[in-house]
């Protein structure tokens, strides 16, 4: 039996995976979550064989959630599954741990191959994330200027910030002091030469951490 586990901010999209998903014997949706830190707890808890995740969560996006899925449970496999086909993105996704990358455009039997490669550790990867993958990756240049400027913790609290946290819901969210917080704050401040949370805004939508 193949456990599933759906993580997207869509209700409607995690029915109709769900609905496709448990036609085909063997699979089984094990459950699911609509925004990252819910996911990312609930995953570990039930440790599924294999993850569908969107990158536009709430409070923890897909990359970052496949981060920490990949490295508490190396055994369990992603497949990214979005509306997003930047190179930067893709190449972020692939970095942080994802095996399979598809655009929700892609067709439900190309979702099926993605599953059953995937459920053999298998790699699959739609069109558009191997063209990414042959023309950047070897090369190194599969992100943007700006993506490798934050640590991944300092990506985290910019999300959070980004999203409308105070200092104390942030350090609430990360298990972490709000003078840690604030340190970290002002560090990413600093690093971007931004001065106030609009200009951080601008470059969170602009990195893909949070959508406009």
């Amino acid at each position: 039996m193949v456990r599933i586990f759906l993580a997207d901010n869509l209700d409607v999209l995690r029915r109709g995976l769900r609905s496709l998903l448990s036609e085909y014997p063997g699979w089984s949706v094990c459950g699911e979550a609509k925004n990252g830190s819910e996911a990312l707890a609930r995953i570990l808890e039930s440790k599924p064989d294999l993850v569908i995740v969107d990158l536009d969560l709430p409070e923890l996006n897909g990359i970052q959630a496949t981060r920490r899925i990949r490295e508490a449970l190396p055994e369990t496999e992603v497949l990214f599954f979005t509306t997003h086909e930047e190179d930067h993105v893709i190449a972020q996704a692939l970095k942080a741990g994802a095996r399979a990358y598809l655009l929700k455009t892609d067709s439900e039997d190309t979702l099926i191959e993605a599953v059953e490669a995937l459920s053999k550790h298998l790699p699959f990867f739609g069109d558009r994330a191997s063209e990414v993958l042959l023309n950047h990756l070897l090369n190194k240049t599969g992100e943007s200027d700006e993506s490798h400027i934050l640590t991944e913790r300092e990506s985290e609290i910019v999300q959070l910030l980004s999203d409308g946290k105070s200092n104390k819901e942030v350090a609430s969210s990360l298990f972490i002091s709000v003078k840690t917080v604030e340190t970290h704050r002002a560090a990413i401040m600093r690093k971007l030469g931004l001065k106030s949370i609009t200009e951080l805004v601008r470059y969170a939508i602009r990195n893909k951490l949070i959508e406009p």
